[in-house]
């Protein structure tokens, strides 16, 4: 076969790679491979090729785009990001809080807001994976119980499969999370495999599990799904977030709350 060809069909496969992901924001190798009838090899090669040019930005497992709404900024940035939108849902997610439940809080920005509103709460136990809510807590408040697990430094977590072994031992009032991405199609995903695997095990931990998200999170599908909407128990979310998807969520079963700052 000739160089020509060969260069041919690798300009045909990374055409077909781009619109893969420009539909769907998220490309895995093995669904690419079947897609292009390719092996996962030449996959890699073509993400890779596809990478120096700056058209995708490879993770493990596949690629995501770059002009698509996955980057996972640093957490300092996040805070920053709809900071009114974010303290309205806060003070409405502490007003669901007994003082006397245990309650899950993960590593979101929204939900580090919320930590800061039950710092008061002196009788609750809180559970967290978050290594910001756990400084919150370290001097004063609620009884605070760290997972343990890996450190992740971009969001300052604690996740991965060394989780499971306090939280498969805890049953949750209420579990609280942020996400990167929300959507009916795609469900709640995030950047990290690790970071799923732990909001995935304080989800079903839990009688409740209350997402906490701004209007800016709808429409944005990230790296790794870590639950669907009928997951959730209620949704608290701004104005801004598409009517069409929060209908969604609620013919999925889900309470939604809407909160203005």
């Amino acid at each position: 076969m000739s160089t020509n060809h060969n260069a041919a069909l690798a300009a045909s496969r990374h055409t077909r790679i781009r619109e893969w992901l420009a539909e769907r924001r998220v490309a895995r190798v093995e669904e690419l491979a079947t897609a292009l009838q390719v092996s996962a090899a030449t996959v890699r090669r073509d993400l890779e090729d596809l990478e120096r040019h700056g058209v995708l930005r490879r993770v493990h497992g596949g690629a995501v785009d770059l002009a698509g709404s996955l980057e996972e900024p640093l957490f300092d940035d996040k805070t920053a990001l709809a900071a009114p939108q974010k303290e309205a849902i806060a003070a409405a997610a502490a007003a669901l809080v007994r003082p006397r439940d245990t309650v899950y809080l993960d590593g979101g920005s929204t939900v580090l807001a919320l930590a800061r509103r039950l710092q008061a709460f002196a009788h609750l136990t809180v559970v967290t994976n978050s290594l910001r809510v756990a400084h919150i807590f370290s001097g004063a408040g609620p009884r605070m119980i760290l997972t343990g697990g890996e450190c992740r430094r971009l969001s300052q977590t604690l996740v991965g499969p060394l989780t499971r072994h306090v939280l498969d031992t805890m049953r949750f009032d209420v579990a609280f999370l942020g996400t990167v991405g929300a959507g009916l199609r795609d469900g709640l995903t995030t950047t990290d495999p690790a970071e799923a695997y732990t909001k995935e095990l304080a989800i079903a931990r839990a009688n409740r599990a209350v997402l906490l998200a701004d209007g800016s999170k709808f429409g944005a599908a990230s790296f790794v799904r870590f639950a669907g909407a009928a997951d959730l128990d209620l949704l608290i979310t701004d104005p801004s977030a598409p009517r069409r998807e929060l209908d969604g969520f609620r013919k999925a079963g889900v309470r939604v709350q809407l909160v203005s700052p």
